[in-house]
């Protein structure tokens, strides 16, 4: 179980990103995490595996506390957090399958990363990643000859190789079309149900997060506004998040 308990984040010139926010997710779960932009979506994400390092508040994996832990620590947590970000985060001019084995990183001596050596078992763990997200053809092309979907599904693989018991979503959709992004949230859903992995997507639009999340909770100016299932958020809800001028569409 992931629990967050009064989390908080200022940033240096005092912008509080985040203010006392608290809640749990099971072992498991699909949780979106939803709000407008600048609400604090991937600043939580982030401070969940210390990508940015939170100004209060504890967060408890298994009980064991997160943001106690020395960098050698964390090392070993992040492991077992697989990141796919917004706008891929790729090495463009390395190609696909270097950067799927990247997700090994934690796990092999830095020196053979650095010669880009890799055991022979996580090449073929790496290819069969690709398979799973329905690109392995594309294992010896550069990453930036892809379109943003077939990049985004990279990024997927990537995350799959550190086998992660959670996976943190930071809008993996935003860039994408209505079509591309159903593609990838199911990707995602496959790895929660069939494979058991918590996730936790930062999403933008309502029809995706009725269509795949468990449970919501919501984030405005930093503070957590909702917390429930998607059919949960009524009228009043939807503007107590999004501002009373939001229009529903989703």
């Amino acid at each position: 179980m992931l629990q967050v308990i009064n989390l908080t984040k200022i940033y240096e010139g005092g912008t509080k990103a985040l203010d006392r926010v608290t809640f749990e997710v099971p072992d498991g779960q699909f949780l979106a995490v939803i709000g407008l932009s600048g609400s604090g979506k991937s600043t939580l994400l982030r401070c969940i595996n210390r990508l940015v390092e939170p100004t209060e508040g504890q967060i408890l994996w298994n009980g064991e506390d997160i943001t106690a832990a020395t960098p050698e620590e964390m090392l070993r947590i992040r492991r077992r957090f697989g990141m796919v970000f917004q706008h891929f985060n790729l090495v463009h001019r390395s190609s696909v399958l270097t950067n799927v084995l990247a997700g090994r990183l934690g796990y092999v001596n830095p020196a053979w990363s650095l010669l880009n050596r890799f055991p022979r078992q996580d090449v073929e763990k790496a290819m069969q990643q690709l398979e799973r997200v329905g690109i392995a053809d594309k294992a010896d092309q550069r990453a930036d000859e892809l379109s943003g979907g077939q990049q985004q599904r990279v990024g997927i693989a990537r995350a799959l190789m550190q086998d992660p018991e959670m996976i943190l979503a930071d809008e993996p959709v935003a860039s994408l079309d209505p079509v591309l992004a159903h593609s990838i949230m199911k990707h995602l859903e496959e790895i929660n149900q069939q494979d058991g992995v918590t996730v936790l997507c930062s999403l933008h639009f309502l029809d995706i997060v009725h269509r795949y999340a468990d449970r919501v909770i919501a984030l405005n100016e930093g503070q957590l506004v909702f917390e429930g299932l998607p059919t949960e958020i009524d009228d009043q809800k939807f503007k107590d998040i999004y501002g009373r001028e939001a229009e529903r569409v989703g």
